[in-house]
């Protein structure tokens, strides 16, 4: 680009020598604006200019060169004026806590509409935690043979079981439920209080969990007191069918779920392998697809814990590979899950996770990577750890915004940041969420898809709640009908379904996206 400058006073042409370096990493239509602008030098800016500048900013966004109909248009007006209306109120929901404002945004208009949009995949998604907790406790915990212990934590356990089960995860004693029930006089304050127990959700999370030690300890101890309940073959797969029910009536059509190494169990004490969970998964949602039959399907993401040795995730990386060749169109691949602040690092398992190349066998990763505000420290490194790895998403990425060659890396390759907003708030990386990172990326026009992590520990179902954070409050009055339309058809653009089973998923979403339209 030649640039002529030489018609100018000494003064302007320094002047135009500051701003150019400023900007030459922009886009280059910005830079032309910007150079006229700087040409000029007149005392009053041509509002053409300004009106140039700030819409080629707003293309930039997610969803900024969505092209909307006619129709797409008036429902975008509509919610624009909802949105400057909701903003307007107190409390404004994204600037609080989640706990202290659900309420709130259940009866909000925008919420309401985005139960009803067609919002594509979840890709984000903890086996562990996928099903409302009252169907949790007034379903499987009043089933036949349903044990219970309180530990020395005040948590709880639970185990199905023929017999009384002997004592184990620090319990004082075990006690059968439908005997306990009988022995209450306030049996639905019981189960509000197992209720409780099975989630993070508090009237107070601030004194509850003032620190992130603290929501990470409530948060790891609840899936502990999960396991065996939902680990219970017969519940196992009722529980695979509710959650997918859950997802589809929230507009959901496709899930891709983190799966960890826990073994379903019987009765007598049996415990099964990890393939005959995968074929539960497999059967359950051919079940379900056989009365949803414009539900397109689920597929696993082997995890495992990421403060496992290196030998260890070493055979589980062997084991997922097997598992993949074995079961090629329901294993999406394999991620290392838990908290990144106390784990250990993706490069730790650098010789485990180079397995696979060396072999010459493609095994994708989905790393969770930057969920993290440490800045500078071994985890903090992990975004840019594994896009080395070749990752095809971020899980969370949010200090991702930290690391400019990450973040230009993650662009360039389409790997897209799996963005739970309602997660991360309620462990503590980020209070008021307009002040989340993810602001940024969806200013840049990042490749991002919205999900929920764990919705039974947050006290939501399918994907509702973190849209209408990511909508109302990180992208703020900017994010429109295109930005919801673009982050839904990323759900499917970067999953890991193949590019023909891409096409047929986008279809289906289409007609639904259009019904949607014309009904509202």
């Amino acid at each position: 680009m030649s640039l002529d400058i030489q018609n100018h006073s000494s003064s302007n042409t320094c002047l135009q020598r500051i701003v150019l370096k400023k900007i030459s990493r922009w886009p280059y239509p910005l830079i032309m604006v910007m150079l006229v602008c700087i040409r000029e030098c007149t005392p009053m800016p041509d509002p053409h200019q300004r009106d140039k500048m700030l819409k080629l900013e707003l293309s930039q966004q997610v969803g900024g060169r969505v092209e909307l109909t006619q129709a797409e248009q008036q429902l975008d007006s509509r919610l624009h004026q909802l949105k400057v209306k909701e903003m307007g109120v107190s409390p404004f929901p994204p600037t609080k806590h989640f706990f202290k404002v659900r309420h709130i945004i259940q009866k909000s208009p925008i919420f309401k509409l985005l139960q009803k949009m067609p919002k594509g995949a979840a890709l984000h998604i903890h086996s562990s935690a996928m099903v409302g907790v009252d169907w949790l406790v007034l379903n499987a915990t009043y089933r036949p043979h349903c044990y219970i212990c309180f530990t020395s934590k005040g948590s709880v356990r639970f185990l199905f079981s023929a017999h009384m089960p002997f004592l184990r995860w620090g319990c004082f004693s075990w006690s059968r439920l439908d005997m306990l029930r009988a022995s209450l006089g306030d049996v639905t304050a019981f189960d509000n209080g197992l209720m409780q127990n099975l989630t993070l959700f508090t009237e107070d999370p601030e004194t509850a969990y003032p620190t992130q030690d603290a929501a990470w300890e409530r948060f790891e101890e609840t899936f502990l007191a999960l396991s065996g309940l939902i680990t219970y073959a017969p519940v196992f797969k009722d529980y695979i069918y509710q959650g997918l029910k859950e997802l589809y009536e929230d507009n959901i059509m496709y899930l891709e779920l983190r799966v960890g190494l826990s073994k379903a169990y019987e009765l007598d004490g049996t415990v099964h392998d990890r393939a005959w969970s995968l074929e539960v998964y497999r059967d359950i949602t051919e079940q379900f697809r056989a009365s949803h039959p414009d539900f397109i399907g689920t597929r696993i993401i082997l995890s495992v814990h990421r403060t496992l040795s290196v030998s260890d995730v070493k055979q589980d990386v062997k084991d997922a590979i097997e598992m993949q060749k074995q079961y090629p169109d329901i294993i999406a691949g394999f991620d290392l899950v838990g908290r990144e602040d106390t784990g250990k690092s993706i490069w730790n398992y650098q010789e485990a996770l180079s397995v696979p190349s060396e072999i010459k066998i493609k095994l994708p990763y989905f790393f969770h990577a930057g969920e993290t505000d440490s800045l500078g420290t071994d985890v903090d490194k992990n975004v840019l750890d594994a896009l080395l790895f070749n990752t095809s998403r971020i899980g969370h990425g949010f200090a991702l915004v930290h690391h400019p060659l990450a973040k230009k890396l993650s662009r360039e390759r389409g790997v897209a940041v799996e963005l739970c907003p309602i997660s991360n708030q309620v462990l503590n990386l980020v209070s008021d969420l307009r002040n989340h990172p993810a602001t940024v990326l969806m200013s840049e026009g990042h490749p991002l898809v919205v999900s929920s992590d764990d919705p039974t520990l947050f006290g939501t179902t399918g994907l509702s709640y973190d849209f209408y954070q990511v909508f109302v409050g990180i992208g703020g009055l900017n994010a429109n009908l295109g930005t919801l339309k673009e982050l839904a058809m990323n759900s499917i653009r970067y999953s890991s379904l193949s590019p023909e089973l891409q096409n047929n998923a986008t279809m289906v979403w289409q007609k639904k996206w259009d019904r949607f339209i014309a009904e509202n």
